[in-house]
């Protein structure tokens, strides 16, 4: 391995001072950037000042609805019935095409214009959320979710790697990205506590009409503020890679979470999981050899790029076990309302934003490596202690100084993540490797939710059969309850069964029933954490040792 001096991917040594004069900008870039002056220091001109704070509208939109169904989780579920892997596909139907369209939008951005990338994809959102707010069931709910999760997907590379044009000065850049990154963190962190005030003023179809208004203002804005900047530079579109990384993700993420219902070793969610593998294998083929590929896997050989996108991964794998299955837990076990659960993610939030906020400097001082570290670590520890203490009388009390450890470390984590990826690639392929982080966020969103999902539901079903057995329930009636408890509550046919029932005093046991449904539950979240923790711990192993210390530095490989 031989390490050199890095220049900024623009052409400018980092050495010496820095210039304050623009370089050229190849393709539409230049001309999309007439009439923006360039300041060193500070956030720069208020053009600059002006398209940052766009950037940061549209990032907040998007990162925004990553967390903030997750107090209206239990409000769905008693609205439109809706079962455990129906709320997982809520969540997922937005993350899944998120990620899978995310990398190709970003190649798009580069090729055709970030700004129609972008206007085009806060449209769909717009959309999309529409959908969700007059959705009459679980199944429009979830449609409505993938169009927002399409919008987000074309709308957000550009966040990134407009920033990237737009202040072309290292050191002013360095500032905007600390900007974008806290605005990441404060999205996530504000989706619970957002959601939890929306729902409980009206319901959860409130928390999509609120996108709808966001979104419209974030369009207005990007049509005002936003300067265009492409680099085609005789690129293709890569539709294969785009069907075949689609697929792969389509797979096995439908694999896992219909895989609950109808079984894991039933023959078509085999199928589903053979199939990914065989497309998984095609689309490294199709991109190693493409001219224009939508990924360049040369990325990969760059031990950086590679520790930031595993981070990216598990923090929001972490992430999902904290905001999905709490706010589940506390809604649906302590009985917690909207305005209680959002209360709860507060300090949470604060810890987030806190952590955000202070490590864009502390990564300018010494790099990416020791942030990364020691986010994963907090991250890990706060994962663990709560699951330690999480219970049925669980609190702002206990939740109030548990949570916030976990929500320091991810904030921590988000920055250095962000910067390390961009500081290995040239100012052309920026969409690319922004997408390409940011697609590494949405899949540990999407199998934090598929996988710990399925361990969840996989222990809440098993051991509520044992727990049910054990109380002396007959089998006709198990099968009853743990259908009301996967479905989100009792039909009208098991109530009817449940009151002619000769066999059971229902009256007599429904107390140990529910507690028994409580305690399943409890082990599978628990569980949940364990695994979220623990990837976060491999992934500070990561971090160590494939991020350098200084990021203003690259190695040839």
């Amino acid at each position: 391995m031989r390490r050199r001096p890095r220049s900024d991917a623009s052409g400018w040594s980092f050495a010496g001072t820095v210039p304050t004069t623009r370089p050229a900008l190849s393709g539409d870039g230049a001309a999309g950037l007439e009439g923006i002056e360039i300041r060193k220091g500070g956030l720069g001109s208020p053009g600059q000042a002006a398209a940052l704070a766009t950037l940061c509208v549209v990032l907040f939109l998007t990162f925004l609805d990553n967390t903030v169904v997750s107090v209206g989780l239990a409000d769905i579920q008693t609205s439109l019935h809706a079962g455990v892997t129906s709320l997982q596909w809520v969540v997922d139907g937005y993350a899944l095409t998120f990620a899978t369209f995310m990398l190709a939008a970003g190649t798009m951005g580069d090729i055709l214009g970030r700004k129609k990338a972008m206007l085009t994809g806060v449209a769909i959102f717009c959309a999309g959320s529409v959908v969700c707010s007059v959705a009459p069931s679980s199944g429009w709910l979830v449609a409505g979710r993938v169009i927002m999760g399409v919008g987000a997907a074309a709308s957000e590379p550009g966040t990134l790697s407009v920033i990237r044009h737009v202040y072309p000065d290292r050191g002013t850049r360095a500032d905007a990205l600390g900007v974008w990154a806290a605005v990441s963190g404060l999205a996530l962190a504000l989706g619970p506590v957002i959601a939890g005030a929306l729902v409980g003023v009206a319901s959860w179809r409130a928390i999509f009409w609120f996108n709808l208004g966001f979104g419209l203002i974030a369009f207005a804005m990007a049509m005002a503020f936003v300067p265009e900047s492409s680099d085609p530079e005789g690129r293709q579109f890569d539709w294969a890679g785009m069907l075949l990384g689609g697929a792969v993700l389509g797979c096995v993420s439908f694999a896992i979470i219909q895989g609950e219902i109808s079984g894991y070793g039933t023959w078509w969610i085999d199928a589903l999981f053979g199939a990914s593998v065989v497309f998984g294998v095609a689309f490294f083929l199709v991109e190693r050899a493409g001219e224009s590929p939508m990924i360049d896997l040369a990325l990969f050989r760059k031990a950086p790029f590679v520790g930031s996108n595993v981070v990216a991964f598990a923090t929001f794998f972490g992430t999902f076990s904290i905001f999905f299955f709490t706010a589940l837990y506390v809604q649906v076990v302590i009985t917690q309302s909207a305005y209680q659960t959002a209360l709860d993610f507060l300090p949470m939030a604060v810890a987030l934003i806190v952590g955000s906020a202070l490590t864009g400097p502390w990564v300018a001082r010494i790099g990416a490596r020791v942030p990364m570290v020691v986010g994963c670590v907090l991250a890990a520890v706060g994962i663990f202690v709560t699951s330690a203490t999480l219970g049925p009388h669980s609190g702002l009390g206990t939740l109030g100084w548990t949570l916030p450890i976990a929500g320091l470390g991810f904030g921590v984590a988000l920055v250095p993540v962000t910067s390390a990826a961009l500081t290995v690639v040239p100012p052309q392929r920026s969409g690319m490797a922004a997408s390409a982080t940011n697609t590494s966020r949405e899949l540990g969103a999407v199998l934090g939710v598929a996988v710990l999902g399925a361990v969840v539901d996989s222990k809440l079903t098993g051991e509520l059969a044992v727990r049910l057995k054990a109380l002396g329930i007959p089998p006709s009636f198990q099968s009853l309850v743990i259908n009301a408890v996967s479905n989100g509550g009792l039909s009208s046919s098991a109530a009817s069964k449940a009151e002619h029932s000769h066999t059971v005093h229902i009256a007599h046991l429904a107390t140990k029933v529910i507690h028994a449904a409580y305690q399943a539950f409890g082990s599978g979240l628990h569980l949940s954490f364990d695994i979220a923790g623990g990837l976060l711990a491999l992934s500070a192993v990561v971090a160590a040792a494939t991020v350098h210390r200084r990021s203003g530095e690259r190695y040839e490989l």
